[in-house]
């Protein structure tokens, strides 16, 4: 057989070989692709809603809470700013029935306030007759609470302060836990590191035990739906979880897109601290007449005239640094 036919049964035997693994490969990087641009829309989603979820640090008005990491968590425009986000890095900003079938596969997104979390899910309702309707709601805000053998029960926070009920007396306390511990004899307030051990642990089983009974019920909703894909809680690890109960915040999953012969996967952790800066004020010093500028927290015997928000701002006015801690 000459080498051009030899050639020519080459090309016939093995030709459909390849191109069935061209298009393997072309099918695989679109669907990198297509799973790279879903979990980017969430990051960025959830970044936007943890920015946005805080109103305000504390007031003056709201008594009991002395932290910096109270702050009102506006759920529902964290939502607002979470599915406004999806929807424009997915292209489907004008697109509601895109935006509601996305909703399918997200089973929750859970929002983390400083005295409980709320959870957002599909739920079940009754409709004409005896027919179930799921929709998503936001549920009643869940408190991170502990209780102990000898009936003492605590609702922690995001820090020290905690709603604690003193079986022994018979009455609430609320406060710091270093306050408390003169006023009541509940063991766990009594050991700094356990209490931290405890609450830590607490807050996260709880969120995720709850997490494990919404995911449960989306696949109810998702079989009925023709949705054969099974939603189960992802493998977070300990340090992520500890991570995203240091601060308000909250967390989205998305599960089962499809996404060529895959299914795209993934949560994100956004924070919604509101982080205070220290204000910086522009004063004069009334020997010299010479502008500075330096932190509200810095105490001297300048004449305050204006204040900035950061450093720069100042300089640009016209003012010199001052040093705090060097007496001028």
């Amino acid at each position: 057989m000459k080498i051009t036919e030899l050639s020519i049964v080459f090309v016939l035997v093995f030709f459909p070989f390849f191109w069935i693994v061209s298009q393997s490969s072309r099918e695989l990087q679109e669907a990198q692709i297509l799973s790279n641009r879903y979990e980017t829309a969430l990051r960025t989603a959830v970044m936007d809603a943890g920015m946005v979820m805080h109103q305000n640090e504390k007031q003056s008005g709201e008594a009991g809470y002395g932290s910096s990491k109270f702050v009102n968590a506006d759920k529902d425009l964290a939502l607002e700013t979470f599915t406004q986000t999806m929807a424009l890095n997915l292209g489907i900003q004008d697109d509601p029935p895109a935006i509601r079938s996305l909703f399918d596969y997200i089973p929750a997104i859970v929002v983390l306030d400083y005295d409980g979390y709320y959870m957002y899910a599909k739920e079940t309702e009754m409709m004409g007759e005896s027919e179930n309707y799921f929709r998503h709601v936001w549920s009643p805000k869940k408190p991170y609470t502990y209780a102990d053998e000898d009936g003492n029960s605590i609702n922690f926070t995001l820090d020290s302060y905690v709603y604690a009920y003193d079986a022994e007396k018979q009455m609430w306390l609320e406060g710091f836990r270093n306050e408390l511990i003169a006023s009541t004899r509940i063991p766990l307030l009594r050991n700094d590191e356990h209490f931290e051990h405890v609450r830590r642990s607490r807050i996260v089983s709880a969120v995720q035990e709850d997490l494990a009974e919404v995911i449960n019920r989306h696949n109810e909703f998702a079989r009925r739906n023709g949705i054969s894909y099974t939603f189960t809680l992802p493998l977070i690890s300990q340090e992520d979880w500890y991570n995203s109960i240091n601060d308000t915040g909250i967390i989205a999953f998305i599960q089962g897109i499809p996404s060529g012969s895959r299914k795209i996967n993934n949560f994100a952790i956004g924070g919604g601290r509101l982080v205070k800066r220290t204000a910086v004020i522009g004063g004069v010093d009334p020997d010299s007449g010479i502008k500075y500028y330096y932190p509200a927290t810095c105490s001297n015997g300048y004449r305050p005239e204006e204040v900035f928000t950061d450093a720069q701002e100042a300089a640009a006015r016209g003012y010199f640094e001052q040093n705090c801690y060097i007496n001028h």
